[in-house]
């Protein structure tokens, strides 16, 4: 998915920089970096139209030690198996940053949705889930949205677990609210990533967030939602892209607005009447203070990383940066939010929908985004301790934490 790019790759380039830090042997890399189980199942469905094609489907859990795995499936034509490896290891760090009792997983299936009927989606999802189930459950492997999937298909997977399981709400997050879904789910990862670009633009560097000019790339669940907190927050989003097309103007637009109309058509923001459009691929080099990239992973490389103008990146996609970018940013002083911490208040509030479910009891989206708020801004604390510590950069801050807490509960555990 990532193009040229190794995601699996990068991630434990990023991962090396860490365990040095941490004086980690060949042995505990090797441990800590091999994912626990790799599943690959194919699924053959009778499309409507006649013809009979046959999907391909993963899962990969990646560490359990600190709980049960945790993490989303998408759906994407160009799905590999090493991006699934790559993001079932980040949600084991990014769990581990936030402090969640859970591990990392990750799963997908090779398809494009948007080629694709409800029935068709439903029967695929239904299929996929039917073919993995031994491995998943409220103390095994949660599943939860992510790229191309949403509370229907979370709805599906539920219904589909329970047929040979029971009535099991705690096994997947990210549920529409009538089957146990939690208040603020939707919007959780979105405000978590206003929240850590308030605090790195606020807290570490000095600067007042109303009127900062942010600009997106992606305008999906997490850029949409991203956009909207900040706007409420003060600061004027001045650009945005996705994949049908790019509107910008400097003076901010009216996000409200542009949510609206992204709404009405097909979750694409081209065509909006207040704004200048302009070519997504120009997204990088837009003026600007703040930069989200919310929407693939490895997009910006050593290619678009130089035409970047913020002074702060904040990573609302997974594994959007290389580690190329990562040490062009380091040489130019951009300040870079990691995606571990910058986009883990999904998995923050995922972790509340499954106790919710666990204890058949319900809270107000006040207090989610309360309790949410308080986990993100500690994990931001924790993280800014390394990286004053070993003054290095805030990924490497972020997975020197997270590295640890892993390693101190595989101690504990005797492995």
């Amino acid at each position: 998915m990532a193009g040229q790019t190794n995601l699996f790759e990068n991630v434990n380039r990023q991962f090396d920089e860490a365990a040095d830090i941490l004086g980690f042997s060949h042995e505990l890399r090797e441990l800590l970096k091999t994912p626990y189980r790799e599943i690959t199942v194919a699924m053959p469905i009778r499309m409507e139209d006649g013809t009979l094609r046959v999907f391909k489907g993963y899962r990969v859990q990646h560490n359990g030690v600190r709980g049960p795995q945790k993490g989303g499936i998408r759906f994407h034509p160009d799905l590999a198996l090493d991006d699934v490896r790559a993001l079932a290891s980040l949600n084991t760090w990014k769990t581990a940053v936030v402090n969640i009792p859970f591990g990392g997983a990750k799963g997908g299936i090779q398809c494009d949705p948007s080629k694709m009927s409800p029935h068709e989606l439903e029967m695929l999802t239904r299929r996929y889930i039917s073919k993995i189930s031994m491995v998943l459950g409220p103390t095994r492997d949660i599943i939860s949205p992510d790229l191309n999937t949403n509370a229907q298909i979370m709805a599906w997977v539920m219904d589909e677990y329970g047929r040979k399981n029971g009535h099991q709400p705690a096994c997947v997050t990210g549920k529409p609210l009538e089957l146990g879904g939690s208040q603020g789910r939707e919007a959780a990862t979105g405000r978590g990533v206003a929240l850590c670009a308030r605090e790195a633009w606020t807290r570490v560097l000095g600067r007042d967030l109303r009127g900062a000019r942010v600009t997106l790339q992606g305008f999906g669940n997490v850029g949409g939602h991203s956009a909207r907190f900040l706007h409420e927050m003060g600061a004027r989003v001045v650009a945005v892209a996705d994949l049908g097309g790019a509107v910008r103007r400097q003076e901010g637009l009216d996000v409200p607005a542009l949510l609206a109309h992204a709404r009405q058509n097909r979750g694409t923001v081209a065509g909006f009447p207040g704004g200048e459009p302009f070519d997504p691929a120009e997204i990088w080099a837009q003026e600007g203070d703040i930069l989200v990239p919310a929407a693939l992973g490895g997009v910006l490389t050593e290619t678009t990383a130089p035409t970047v103008k913020a002074s702060l990146v904040v990573e609302g996609a997974n594994a959007p940066t290389t580690p190329e970018a990562d040490r062009i940013f380091r040489e130019r002083g951009i300040l870079l939010m990691p995606d571990i911490l910058a986009n883990a208040g999904g998995a923050t509030v995922s972790y509340f929908e499954w106790v919710q479910n666990l204890q058949h009891l319900f809270w107000e989206e006040a207090e989610i985004f309360e309790k949410e708020e308080k986990v993100l801004l500690q994990a931001f604390r924790d993280v800014e301790e390394q990286v004053r510590r070993h003054h290095c950069t805030w990924r490497t801050g972020a997975l020197v934490l997270a590295l640890d807490r892993v390693r101190k509960a595989n101690e504990l555990r005797g492995w």
